[in-house]
């Protein structure tokens, strides 16, 4: 046993029933140091963070701090130890005050501390750990950057030895990543041991001293020393020598983050009435997101035009009014040249919209269904409401559609929640992505899926435009949407901030999803 480790596991194993999450995993971080995890979707990192963090008990193995042995699968001895874990997804209530939600995150109650009291008690602590937010605000108004600032505060409460981020940049923009990594660098400094669950290689090189490499929930490598690593070397331990030699070098990059993705082969310029337009188009303020203000934006046919923003900018209510879920309250808006901004999601879909929607096992698919029943959806709503529907014909031509987009089932009959990510995420693009297709909007249509499966929706997008489809994506990755658009507009608080054609400035991009200079 190595002394100098702040956390070792040893012969870690993990399974969820058929499925291997961590395979004999065994792995030692130094204490003081800054690491990385990274790895692809699915290769084991959120598991490996769980376990450290008390969440999962392991099917085998064990679980040193400080060279102390702890119960595996307890939180509270995990953190007696000295690890605490802040969420990719942040668990503080949005409805209470920073003051309120810190109380709440260190005890689990809300304490009974009057008001100034508790705002004197958590602004000392705040401003110990450099979070800069006054209390007595609420979460849910707070940036997303100073959000995560607050988890991390919480987190250290305990005087933490060990802090694991998982995916901690996933919802940053680019300003926000460096702020991040100036706060970790000072934790580093005061001794604490961080471990950052990471996907881009360039953030890995940025920030930490040792990187560690997840493959299929096995340890490829690691930890190893980032100097002297060179960004490819990385990238083909994290997707494999055979699957790097199968991407184009551009989209590998931008897969991977090895560097920024500046340069694109534009399409021929799109010509033609487009098929997406939007002139002054602002929605009602709603439980989902900032109203839309003003929006103009057009796309053409063939084009592909991305989102940015850091998340909850308004890209879902964008979404929502084109596809007719969120009332205009003023503006016009039309699919191919007819204007539709009074008709229904039938009417619309009828014109050539498809929605890939951003979260695909609860708005694309029913899970407790059958792939036919999920798949012929678009056909049912298209149907006249007393036309004759022949099941057996419907799962015929759900078989042949499936089988072109290289979905792995065993029979149209099986429940859609028995898939994989990427097998899910195809039946949606086997529904949506169909010859009568005008505008396809696709959202975060690659979250959470591995490098093939990744490949394998920007090359179906990129098919379709060729076909002549416009493309509106929206993505959090600024390397994808970078990868892949021929143009990209930011939005900003419902806004659309800017619009930036190739080549792009990562700079620029960042500096309006941050309204840097507005």
């Amino acid at each position: 046993m190595n002394e100098a480790h702040a956390l070792e596991c040893r012969d870690v194993t993990v399974t969820y029933g058929e499925v291997t999450a961590l395979s004999g995993v065994t792995v030692g971080f130094a204490r003081g140091m800054i690491h990385a995890v990274v790895g692809q979707n699915g290769a084991g990192k959120t598991t490996f963070a769980r376990v450290a963090a008390g969440l999962v008990t392991p099917d085998t193995g064990a679980v040193t701090i400080d060279g102390r042995a702890v119960r595996t699968g307890s939180v509270k001895e995990a953190r007696q130890a000295g690890v605490e874990l802040v969420h990719q997804s942040f668990a503080l209530p949005p409805s209470f005050t920073v003051a309120e939600a810190m109380e709440f995150g260190a005890s689990g109650h809300p304490g009974l501390f009057g008001r100034a009291a508790l705002e004197r008690r958590w602004k000392e602590h705040l401003d110990s750990v450099d979070v800069k937010v006054e209390p007595r605000r609420r979460i849910r108004d707070l940036p997303v950057e100073t959000q995560q600032g607050v988890e991390i505060a919480r987190a250290l409460v305990t005087d933490a030895r060990v802090l694991i981020l998982d995916e901690p940049t996933a919802v940053l923009s680019p300003a926000g990543i460096e702020k991040l990594f100036e706060r970790v660098r000072r934790l580093k400094a005061r001794g604490v041991t961080v471990i950052l669950i990471l996907h881009k290689i360039r953030e890995v090189l940025a920030v930490a001293d040792t990187v560690t490499v997840l493959r299929a929930g096995r340890l490829v490598e690691g930890p190893i020393p980032c100097a002297g690593v060179e960004p490819s070397g990385l990238a083909e331990m994290i997707i494999g020598n055979a699957a790097a030699r199968s991407l184009a070098p551009a989209d590998r990059e931008a897969m991977t983050g090895a560097k920024p993705v500046t340069v694109h082969a534009a399409h021929a310029k799109a010509t033609g009435t487009p098929v997406l337009e939007l002139s002054g188009v602002s929605t009602h303020p709603d439980s989902e997101g900032p109203a839309l203000q003003d929006i103009a934006l057009s796309i053409r046919p063939g084009e592909i035009v991305g989102v940015a923003g850091v998340e909850g900018n308004g890209q879902r209510t964008l979404v929502r009014a084109i596809a007719s879920l969120a009332e205009l309250a003023s503006g016009s808006l039309a699919i191919g040249g007819m204007d539709v901004t009074a008709a229904s999601l039938s009417a619309r879909r009828a014109a050539g919209l498809r929605v890939i929607p951003f979260e695909r096992n609860t708005e694309g698919l029913s899970l407790s269904s059958s792939l036919w029943e999920n798949w012929s959806a678009r056909e049912l709503m298209l149907s006249p409401l007393l036309a004759a529907i022949s099941p057996a014909k419907l799962r015929k031509r759900c078989d042949a559609a499936l089988k072109s987009w290289s979905v792995r089932y065993a029979n149209v009959a099986q429940r859609a929640g028995s898939l994989s990510g990427g097998n899910a995420q195809k039946v949606i693009l086997a529904r949506e992505m169909d010859d009568d297709a005008v505008l396809i909007i696709a959202a975060q249509p690659t979250r959470g899926l591995d490098i093939g499966a990744t490949a394998f929706v920007w090359q179906s997008l990129r098919e379709a435009s060729a076909r002549g489809c416009g493309v509106l994506l929206i993505s959090s990755d600024l390397d994808e949407l970078f990868d892949i658009c021929d143009r990209v507009v930011v939005m900003l608080s419902g806004r659309v901030a800017g619009s930036f054609a190739p080549p792009y400035s990562i700079g620029a991009v960042g500096a309006a999803m941050t309204g840097v200079g507005r």
